[in-house]
């Protein structure tokens, strides 16, 4: 890292190291904070109604087209812009009231949505029109989604701030289950068209929650001063911690072959098991009760360190890979339960890591790193594993998308242990080897 680099960014505060759990009073301790509160409620109900209406959307493809590779081309245009912009959203992110951002954005995404839902409803819409409309909501969530992160710090200032962000962390990936879930219900009940109109309501309902917020509460941080080189060096403070960087690693594995879902449970739903929208929307219903378990459990952990994440993707990849073996309905079903509370707590604990490691000054280039592996990933894991499972099956698909990641917490456990900052033991319990990983540097 060069000197003006952490001149420009000064080093963090140790982390926080908490020994014992919160008391049950204090579980979601930053709701207390009445910006906090309002805040949350109009986040739940976007990231539920954007994640309802990508799952209704990649439906609606497989229907119009019979082919999961075409759904795997909605996934790609959905998070293709990310890739090709998502740091220069972080570096606005750093500049601009991120509340203002996200009033647009909302604004924006309405607009798509009914959009859609007019072509939808007068059954006039092509595959190609909803890539179309997709791309274009993926330029908007480049912005709105490191807006919707750092938001925080303002909301709650530094009391609450770890309580906060576990807490919005959960709210971001249970809109991720919960939303799959209402999309299917929605698809058989009444169609993919309402599953749009619903979304656009709910993002004008959004911008109206944001108007709510009391400017006079919030704990304004000072905007990063325009310089050139601002993205080098976010990228360049990123790279610098261990609590950054390999978390960021981590999630980009998971994201391009873990976060497959819609394709998979898409493909299990017409192909294998043959139920239709009712059983797809089984599946995710059964991802969503395990990530409202590991939401609880999330708010409630009292170690936050660079191993639980290590630990964490493996365990959630082993998991789903093991969902590729299932031999009926009923198995799959209960092993989607714990690859929704095992995945909620390792991207739970990899997002709090990460914008707890990170200074102020750059967090919002810090998340859009972080966002840009996220939902990236998918846009390059959707074609990939649609191809996947047309090549070779989609329990073959279900198998590789647990079973990279899990060999990408392997390497970077190795990786870490070799650099001195993870330690590996195996010690003998009972006549039984047990493996433990100690962390050494926070």
């Amino acid at each position: 890292m060069t000197s003006s680099t952490s001149t420009a960014f000064p080093p963090t505060e140790p982390l926080t190291i908490v020994t014992e759990r919160p008391p049950w009073r204090h579980t979601f301790i930053a709701l207390s904070v009445r910006n906090f509160r309002v805040w949350t409620a109009g986040n739940m109900v976007a990231m539920t109604a954007g994640w309802m209406q990508r799952v209704a959307q990649d439906w609606l493809v497989l229907e119009l087209t019979g082919s999961a590779t075409a759904v795997g081309i909605t996934v790609a245009m959905q998070f293709a812009p990310m890739i090709m912009f998502g740091l220069l959203g972080g570096v606005l992110v750093d500049r601009v009231s991120k509340r203002m951002l996200m009033m647009i954005t909302q604004s924006v995404f309405a607009v798509l949505s009914i959009g859609l839902a007019a072509l939808t409803l007068s059954g006039v819409v092509e595959a190609w029109m909803v890539w179309g409309i997709a791309f274009v909501t993926g330029l908007v969530t480049v912005i709105d989604n490191p807006a919707r992160q750092v938001i925080v710090t303002e909301l709650v200032g530094p009391k609450n701030l770890r309580n906060a962000i576990s807490v919005n962390s959960s709210v971001f990936q249970l809109g991720g289950m919960i939303g799959p879930a209402i999309a299917g219900v929605l698809l058989l009940a009444v169609g993919a068209g309402w599953a749009f109109v619903i979304n656009g309501a709910a993002c004008l309902l959004v911008v109206g929650m944001l108007s709510l917020l009391r400017a006079g509460e919030m704990f304004r941080t000072a905007p990063a001063p325009r310089q050139k080189g601002a993205l080098k060096a976010g990228l360049a403070y990123a790279v610098g911690k261990p609590t950054i960087i390999w978390p960021v690693f981590l999630v980009a594995v998971f994201a391009v072959f873990g976060l497959t879902m819609p394709v998979l449970l898409a493909s299990y739903a017409d192909v294998v098991f043959k139920v239709g929208a009712g059983g797809y929307g089984l599946f995710n219903s059964m991802v969503a009760v395990g990530a409202l378990t590991g939401a609880l459990l999330s708010t409630r952990r009292a170690n936050l360190r660079l191993r639980t994440v290590v630990i964490g993707v493996g365990v959630t990849g082993v998991i789903q890979a093991a969902g590729g073996l299932m031999p009926n309905i009923v198995a799959f079903a209960v092993v989607l339960i714990g690859v929704g509370m095992s995945a909620l707590l390792f991207q739970t604990a990899s997002n709090s890591l990460v914008q707890m490691s990170s200074n102020i000054g750059v967090r919002g280039r810090v998340m859009s790193l972080y966002i840009l592996v996220l939902l990236g990933g998918q846009a390059v894991g959707g074609p990939l594993m649609g191809w996947i499972v047309q090549s070779f099956g989609v329990h073959v698909g279900m198998m590789v998308s647990g079973g990279v990641p899990a060999l990408a917490a392997v390497f970077a456990g190795v990786m870490l242990a070799r650099r001195g900052h993870l330690a590996l033991h195996v010690r003998v319990r009972h006549h039984v080897p047990v493996l433990s990983i100690d962390h050494r540097v926070a």
